[in-house]
C-alpha cells in the first residue's frame, strides 16, 4: 500500500484538482495582523462528506452521496474490512457520535454543525459545536512531544506555505471515527492538514493520512488526500485574540 494515495473531492461537484503546489489567495482574503491569511470566523462544511466518505445510496439516517474518495474505495486490509463491516452493522450506537463524544480530526471538520476559529500569530483555536471540544494548532515552532500520547483530537503542529496553513497532526488515540457508517482512525496514524482561502468565505481544506511507524492496528490505509469546500457563516473579526461565546449568524456581516 506504500505511496497509495485517494483523493476526495469538493462536494459542490466540482472535481478540483489533486495537487501538491501551494495554490495562491486571490483578492479580498482576509489577513492578520502578521501579513497571513486569516481563518477567524464561523464556518461550516456543505461536503456532506460525514454521511459517508465513498459512494453510498439513501438510508433513513442520511442522503446519497457520490463520495469524497478518488478511485472511490478506501484500501483496507481484509482484517480492517471486516472491523468497518462490523462498525457498519452497529452503527446506530457505536459510532462515537452517538454516545455525544468528540468526533476527532478531522471529521470534525467536515461535519455537518459548524466550527469557529480565532487565530493568533502562535495559534488558531477551534471551537466545534458538536460536543464542545476546543483543538489548539500551535503555529509557534513548537514540535510534538515526545512519546506517544492519546489525544481524542490529536496533537497539532502548523506551518505556513505561502499562503497555505500545513498541520501536522499525531497522537490519536485510536477512537475515533471518520464518518457515520463505520470508516475508523487509528492511533498509528499520521494526519497532514493543509488549508487555502479559494475565496474570502471559501475555505479549500485538503488531509492526507499516512499510516505511522509500526503495523496499522485499524486499517491499511497507506495516504489518502480529501479536499472539499467550507462555507463562511460570519465574517472575521478583525482582532480577536480571546475566545467568545459560541454563537451563529444567519446573514454574513
Amino acid at each position: 500500500m506504500s505511496g497509495r494515495t485517494l483523493v476526495l473531492l469538493a462536494a459542490v461537484g466540482l472535481a478540483l484538482p489533486a495537487i501538491a503546489q501551494t495554490p495562491s489567495s486571490g483578492p479580498g482574503v482576509p489577513r492578520a495582523s502578521d501579513g497571513k491569511p486569516d481563518f477567524t470566523g464561523i464556518w461550516q462544511s456543505l461536503s456532506g462528506a460525514d454521511y459517508g466518505l465513498e459512494p453510498h445510496l439513501a438510508t433513513k439516517n442520511g442522503p446519497p452521496g457520490v463520495g469524497v474518495v478518488e478511485g472511490n474505495v478506501i484500501p483496507y486490509q481484509p482484517a480492517a474490512l471486516e472491523r468497518r463491516a462490523k462498525n457498519f452493522a452497529a452503527r446506530a450506537t457505536a459510532d462515537p457520535r452517538s454516545k455525544c463524544f468528540t468526533l476527532g480530526t478531522p471529521r470534525g471538520i467536515y461535519n455537518n454543525e459548524p466550527l469557529q476559529i480565532f487565530q493568533r500569530p502562535r495559534d488558531l483555536t477551534l471551537l466545534f459545536e458538536f460536543g464542545h471540544p476546543v483543538r489548539t494548532i500551535h503555529t509557534n515552532g513548537t514540535e510534538h512531544p515526545d512519546g506517544h500520547i492519546d489525544f481524542w483530537l490529536g496533537d497539532s503542529r502548523g506551518h505556513w506555505e505561502g499562503d497555505t496553513l500545513v498541520v501536522d497532526v499525531t497522537d490519536f488515540n485510536g477512537e475515533t471515527w471518520l464518518d457515520r457508517v463505520g470508516n475508523f482512525n487509528s492511533d498509528e496514524l499520521h494526519l497532514v492538514e493543509r488549508w487555502s482561502f479559494v475565496d474570502r468565505n471559501t475555505i479549500r481544506y485538503r488531509a492526507t493520512f499516512t499510516r505511522g511507524r509500526g503495523p496499522s492496528k485499524c486499517c491499511s490505509i497507506a495516504a489518502w488526500n480529501r479536499t472539499f469546500r467550507s462555507l463562511r457563516i460570519t465574517a472575521p473579526r478583525s482582532s480577536t485574540t480571546s475566545i467568545i461565546p459560541f454563537h451563529l449568524r444567519s446573514k454574513q456581516r
